[in-house]
């Protein structure tokens, strides 16, 4: 009786709390079919754009899901524009992109897809949406699930009543009504109940076995099946039964309660799974929140007026009011404001924006307001590709998975296996009623395992850390990367760009004799105004700043690790670059400004060599200021035990320089760019398990080369691809983020699988009645359903805490 107050307890109070619709009748109309809906009893709704719509069947409301817009017929706003007429605020050339066609697939085997919802055929859950969206609504299935929830609970507690009046003392309502009434109420009560509750219990179970892949739904089917179809033939044909079979007082157990609280247990079950597992995607949701739905574009003749943000196109000028959120990514042209950018890059103090910075899309404009251009809209939005990327990682699988898919693959035939040999067992040395007790404890067995949480205890911890690093400005790649970092004790960081600002200034020009410093600012600047290195920007933006005309320069030639060369229009043969540079050509450089370098590049500035015709003419001194943030990072890193290895290209005096003011471990300087890959290969023959950050294209083989790519946000396309980790800021700091998220999610998966292995490798023992020789108890099927479900819905639980980490 302790267990039937607790489950009616416990289900009253989950009925209570789930979310009831209002006693008024309000009629609705179907956007597909056009059927009038009671939307108090409609199962089916869909939320989009603020407004809820009703669907008559779930057919009507998979077709509006897919595409809404086909079945809202929008009319474009009419303006005036003052002796013009008025005509459509849309413009013809303004298309609104249909939005793209909606996948599902399944958590545990990323690899079912299907185009419309529905369950796993492999392992029986309900399908997800690939990309979630804000307007998506309640889960159909956990729609469904509740209502069937509520019916057969109402059904469930007359019939575990009337199991149980058995056991009230003098037993009167067995007196009032005999016991074979009692036996048919039970029959009818719980038919519904196991047919229609557990319908989607059955179809999943069936599919598994079509599709030979057994899961959790076939053990359910075969329990709850086994106990609802001998309770029948007990009830009707009592008498085929021998003694064994029969209780002490002659009459055939039934076990229709068990069937209905079971079935009944596993639909709350699927329920607070749904739940649980739609906050999971919280993280893109909030993401996807942040874009605004409009957008105040500025039209060539001056007029301002605000359009859906779909319709913004590349080049559009924008006006960005104080407070508002930022549309879409582009570059500030007039006026200043700072902007918070925190919901992306994890950082809390405002950046000031002024003409010429970049901003992002859903961020938030502060006090002043701007005008803007638009560089990047739709998918191409940094905003679109985070929520991209992460729903992509969040499909992903970490090697540590293939641990749990090699037992999932026994798992359930050796369940079946154990039943059958339970049934066996207790048939041939249990106590009387032997078949009785074989065939209760045989369905505990089956009822009791659960190998959906060996299948949940890996993707579940992923798509919570993945999307808890999406709001920290850390973005996964794949589930793969987050494993991998846990182990690295090396990381390799390029110091252009990572460790500095990648803005390198010109802090001093040297002219040697005979020539002006301005003559060899403007012969250096003409040479590099061809070469995309940030050190030839520094030196053309140098010119610019003293209005030098550039020389013009013809027979152009970039050599790679050392500078360029070039003939000036006048027919001067001039070379910029290093001393390997000089050296190549036979350029003498005069002991002064070699002396003057050596000064320099203790300070950890980087001097650029002039010649020309053959002849030293002077020197550039050019600094990068380091981040603010690098020093506090670097500490952080080491506390965490890892070894920090600067790269460079740089010479070795300039990267020593900058190593000792960061506390840098070690430093490999004078790299080329195509050797940068071969030194991380050198530090992996040394058995160090290598990270390497970097933010530039000729970083990108030294990424795809270390077992964890780390690309700074603020580089190229091409580093953040051959990145397995991108962070949004460029800031070291992300790092320290990236790996405190790595190993607590490394943590809570391994948590999750020893819960799993632990809880099925105990509760199936016991099950069979591995405690009644000793202490006389066994498990009821009934509580084993209860453990079943507990144990799904805690490894869910336990990768939510993820949501909560700190970085």
């Amino acid at each position: 009786m302790g267990f039937f107050v607790c489950f009616v307890i416990s289900s009253v109070c989950f009925v209570i709390s789930l979310p009831s619709g209002g006693t008024e009748m309000a009629a609705e109309k179907d956007p597909v079919c056009g059927m009038t809906v009671d939307s108090d009893k409609a199962a089916w709704n869909y939320e989009h754009e603020g407004r809820k719509y009703y669907f008559c069947a779930r057919s009507c409301f998979e077709k509006f899901s897919v595409d809404p817009l086909k079945y809202l017929a929008p009319k474009p706003v009419l303006v005036s524009l003052g002796g013009l007429g008025s005509k459509p605020s849309m413009p013809a050339t303004m298309k609104k992109k249909a939005p793209a066609k909606q996948e599902y697939f399944c958590p545990m085997d990323p690899e079912v897809i299907s185009d419309r919802p529905g369950s796993c055929p492999k392992c029986g859950m309900a399908l997800e949406p690939r990309i979630a969206t804000l307007d998506e609504g309640e889960n159909p299935e956990l729609t469904e699930m509740k209502r069937r929830f509520k019916i057969c609970l109402f059904l469930t507690i007359p019939v575990f009543l009337l199991a149980m009046s058995e056991m009230i003392p003098g037993q009167p309502v067995q007196h009032a009504l005999g016991h074979r009434v009692v036996t048919i109420l039970q029959f009818i009560l719980a038919s519904p109940v196991v047919i229609w509750g557990g319908r989607p219990f059955f179809e999943r179970g069936w599919a598994s076995i079509t599709n030979r892949s057994p899961n959790m739904f076939t053990l359910i089917a075969i329990g709850t099946g086994t106990a609802y179809l001998y309770s029948i033939i007990a009830t009707l044909l009592p008498g085929i039964f021998p003694d064994s079979f029969r209780g002490h007082g002659g009459e055939v157990p039934v076990y229709f309660e068990a069937a209905a609280v079971i079935t009944t247990l596993v639909l709350m079950g699927q329920v607070l799974e749904l739940r649980a597992r739609a906050q999971t995607s919280s993280a893109i949701k909030s993401l996807l929140g942040l874009a605004p739905k409009t957008a105040r574009v500025i039209r060539s003749n001056g007029i301002e007026e605000d359009i859906p943000l779909e319709f913004v196109v590349v080049g559009a000028k924008l006006r960005v009011r104080p407070g508002e959120k930022i549309p879409v990514d582009g570059v500030v042209i007039e006026g200043s404001s700072p902007v918070d950018e925190s919901m992306l890059t994890g950082e809390p103090m405002p950046v000031e924006k002024t003409p010429g910075d970049k901003v992002t899309g859903g961020t938030i404009n502060g006090a002043g307001g701007f005008m803007m251009k638009a560089e990047r809209v739709g998918s191409d939005t940094l905003l679109s590709q985070i929520v991209q990327m992460v729903s992509e990682a969040q499909r992903s699988r970490a090697p540590i998975q293939r641990l749990a898919d090699v037992v999932a693959a026994y798992f359930v035939p050796a369940v079946v296996a154990a039943s059958i040999i339970t049934f066996l067992a207790w048939s041939f040395i249990g106590p009387e009623p032997r078949f009785v007790y074989a065939l209760v404890n045989a369905v505990a067995v089956l009822i009791i395992a659960c190998p959906c949480a060996l299948g949940l205890a890996t993707p579940m911890s992923v798509m919570v850390g993945t999307g808890r690093g999406a709001n920290s400005g850390v973005l996964i790649k794949n589930a793969e990367a987050i494993e991998t970092l846990q182990k690295v004790d090396t990381i390799v960081i390029d110091k252009t760009g990572t460790l500095t600002e990648g803005k390198p200034r010109v802090m001093a020009v040297f002219a040697a004799d005979g020539f002006e410093q301005n003559e060899i600012l403007k012969l250096a600047a003409g040479l590099e105004s061809a070469s995309e290195h940030s050190l030839a920007a520094a030196i053309t933006a140098a010119a610019s700043q003293k209005n030098l005309p550039i020389a013009g320069f013809s027979r152009f030639k970039s050599i790679t690790g050392m500078g360029v060369t070039g003939q000036a229009d006048d027919g001067r043969q001039v070379a910029v670059g290093n001393q390997k540079l000089m050296d190549s050509n036979g350029i003498a450089v005069e002991p002064g400004l070699i002396q003057k370098a050596g000064e320099l590049n203790s300070e950890g500035q980087t001097t650029i060599l002039i010649s020309v015709d053959g002849k030293i003419a002077g020197m550039i001194g050019i600094a990068d200021p380091i981040k603010d943030s690098s020093a506090e990072a670097i500490r952080q890193l080491h506390q965490e035990g890892l070894r920090i290895v600067m790269l460079t290209g740089d010479n070795r005096t300039t990267a020593q320089a900058v190593a000792s003011r960061l506390g840098i471990d070690e430093v490999i300087a004078e790299v080329l760019p195509e050797e940068k890959h071969e030194v991380i290969k050198k530090l992996q023959g040394e058995s160090r398990i290598v990270a390497m950050a970097g933010d530039g294209i000729n970083d990108a083989p030294a990424l795809a080369q270390a077992h964890v790519g780390i690309a700074m946000g603020t580089g190229t396309d091409v580093a953040m691809e051959s990145a397995g980790i991108t962070l949004v800021k460029g800031d070291l700091r992300g790092i320290l983020r990236a790996i405190r998220l790595s190993r607590a999610t490394m943590r809570n998966i391994k948590q999750n699988l020893f819960f799993a292995f632990i809880y099925n490798a105990l509760g199936i023992p016991v099950a069979a009645g591995a405690l009644y020789p000793v202490f006389g108890l066994l498990l009821s099927p009934m509580i084993a359903s209860a453990a079943m479900t507990f144990s799904s819905v805690s490894v869910i639980s336990n990768a939510l805490r993820l949501r909560r980490l700190k970085l």
